[in-house]
């Protein structure tokens, strides 16, 4: 890692927030050892971006989980606005988004690097609310900017906590464990980490 990456915080944003979402992030969140900002959900987002950053700068360890959530707004509702904003932040480094698929009408959409299905597996393409696969852009409510912020990774995943019970919190949220598991991975932010902690824990 370079000097200025070790002084920013690093963070996965999930693109939603509420009551089941948020029960089933957190659970994720401890599975991987990171930190999860219980106080960012909401349905939709009631924090600023500026004060969700606050909270990141405060969390005890990285990665730091910050769930975002518009509500079914359409154009930039509050969750993408503290979205674009802690993107933006000289002082947090963005390890990748989860993008969470609904059933919203008559969004544009996000181009995803790669997704979980409802099976676990991690696939090429998008997936609907369900977790099954799809050839559309990954369709939610608050992910209609993330084309456009130069994200560094976006993961797919259909409604978390849910998914025909499959991403169940009571069930250890497996899929969005294997989600953020992805982010990690793919990020670099393992093998970071194994670097300043040479038995690679998390």
């Amino acid at each position: 890692m370079d000097n200025l990456s070790e002084c920013k915080r690093k963070v996965i944003l999930v693109t939603d927030g509420d009551r089941i979402a948020k029960r089933a992030v957190e659970v994720a969140a401890k599975n991987i050892g990171a930190r999860c900002i219980s106080a960012s959900a909401g349905n939709p987002t009631r924090r600023s971006g500026k004060e969700l950053v606050e909270m990141i700068k405060q969390a005890p360890n990285d990665p730091v989980v910050v769930m975002l959530d518009d509500r079914g707004f359409n154009g930039a509702g509050r969750g993408e606005e503290a979205l674009a904003f802690i993107t933006a932040h000289p002082e947090i480094q963005v390890l990748g988004v989860l993008a969470v698929a609904s059933n919203t009408e008559n969004v544009s959409g996000c181009t995803v690097d790669a997704s979980i299905t409802n099976s676990g597996k991690v696939i090429e393409g998008a997936v609907d609310k369900s977790g099954k696969p799809k050839h559309d852009p990954q369709e939610g409510d608050t992910v209609e900017i993330i084309d456009k912020l130069n994200l560094p990774l976006v993961i797919g995943i259909g409604d978390i906590g849910k998914m025909d019970g499959a991403d169940e919190a009571g069930k250890g949220a497996p899929l969005t464990t294997r989600a953020f598991q992805t982010i990690i991975e793919k990020s670099g932010f393992a093998q970071d980490l194994a670097v300043l902690q040479p038995d690679g824990a998390l």
